[in-house]
């Protein structure tokens, strides 16, 4: 088949196979591969309506014993600089969030062994309390593992409790790059692929909806990037758990692992083979914080139909040498300019009702 021939089909919605997404990736010119992500973005969600969360991630500790060679966040245990917030400082940050309008919360630190999962529980259960309207879309896969090690509890039971506190949905961060060879060399003491995956499927099982993400740009080659894309894929085809996509590339200025910036071209090239090869996953996001927003508006262009959230505050990329914000406004402003037409929506890609329809 010619890569003419494969992008129409890929656009059409048909399946590519493992083999169709490594050739395109190496050999279908930027703008063809943008152009039919985009009418497959368009095929999925035919409005000109592109969609924004107000949300805030509030880093509660850096306190970890994963120790990721990409990430400036974290502090071993017992490090001078490690800290973590007592409930009322997370609190304060969530009310500054909610006043601001923000309907998702996510509550996301490293794995810290001293706090039991009582600690989450009475957490989550005052921002149920206090923050009715909002939505915890909070922790991450590898402290899911790491509450199931120190409480010698399976994983199940670690997920029904925390969605008992009041926790909704699980993002998918932690899943970098789901190939072994990669998790080896970049993060060892992280949970493996299938661990990964693994933690996914419970939480699906209880009906909490999940986030997946992909971390690239670190060590990885493209086929490993698509190696990524199919696993997700094939836990969809199984539980058609997954709301969103969302790759992003890491920033490496002040992390030990170092390395190169991915470039821009680099970064939409991913997006558009992404939109192309999940085929059954509803939204791609355009993760503006690490490529800022004016990449982020090019993203609506390569698949995707979300520009993601405000984040009124996040350290993770930040410490690592991020600089990139963003107001409500901004979001907006950039959306429109790109020729869209924004809408805020929930943690489940609903439109939210109380807050009017933004118009061009």
């Amino acid at each position: 088949m010619s890569l003419p021939e494969l992008l129409d089909r890929a656009a059409a919605g048909g399946r590519l196979s493992f083999d169709e997404g490594v050739r395109l990736y190496h050999e279908a010119d930027l703008h063809d591969l943008g152009a039919a992500a985009h009418a497959r973005r368009m095929q999925l969600h035919p409005s000109n309506v592109v969609t924004y969360v107000i949300d805030t991630t509030v880093n509660y500790t850096n306190v970890c014993n994963v120790h990721c060679t990409f990430c400036a966040f974290f502090r071993p245990e017992h490090h001078q600089e490690g800290y973590t917030m007592s409930h009322d400082e997370v609190i304060a940050r969530v009310r500054r969030a909610a006043d601001q309008g923000a309907t998702q919360i996510m509550i996301q630190g490293g794995v810290n062994p001293e706090l039991r999962i009582e600690w989450f529980e009475q957490l989550f259960g005052r921002v149920r309390a206090e923050f009715p309207h909002v939505d915890l879309h909070s922790l991450s896969v590898s402290e899911i593992v790491g509450l199931a090690t120190v409480e010698a509890l399976p994983i199940p039971e670690i997920l029904r409790r925390l969605k008992a506190a009041g926790m909704k949905s699980l993002p998918g961060a932690g899943a970098e790059i789901l190939v072994e060879r990669v998790r080896k060399r970049i993060s060892a003491r992280k949970v493996k692929p299938e661990e990964w995956l693994g933690v996914m499927r419970e939480a699906q099982r209880l009906g909490m909806p999940t986030t997946a993400t992909m971390m690239f740009g670190s060590i990885e080659t493209a086929e490993e990037r698509i190696e990524h894309l199919h696993v997700v894929r094939e836990l969809q085809d199984e539980m058609e758990g997954f709301t969103a996509f969302i790759p992003w590339y890491y920033i490496p200025f002040k992390t030990p692992l170092r390395g190169k910036e991915a470039t821009g071209l680099e970064y939409l090239r991913v997006l558009a083979i992404s939109r192309l090869y999940l085929d059954n996953v509803p939204h791609l996001q355009a993760s503006w914080l690490t490529p800022g927003l004016k990449m982020g508006q090019l993203a609506l262009f390569y698949g995707c139909d979300d520009m993601g959230g405000t984040i009124i505050e996040e350290r993770v990329v930040h410490d690592a040498g991020n600089t990139n914000e963003a107001s409500r406004r901004d979001l907006e402003d950039a959306i429109r300019e790109a020729g869209f037409v924004p809408a805020i929506r929930d943690t489940y890609w609903n439109i939210r009702s109380d807050y009017a329809l933004a118009t061009a």
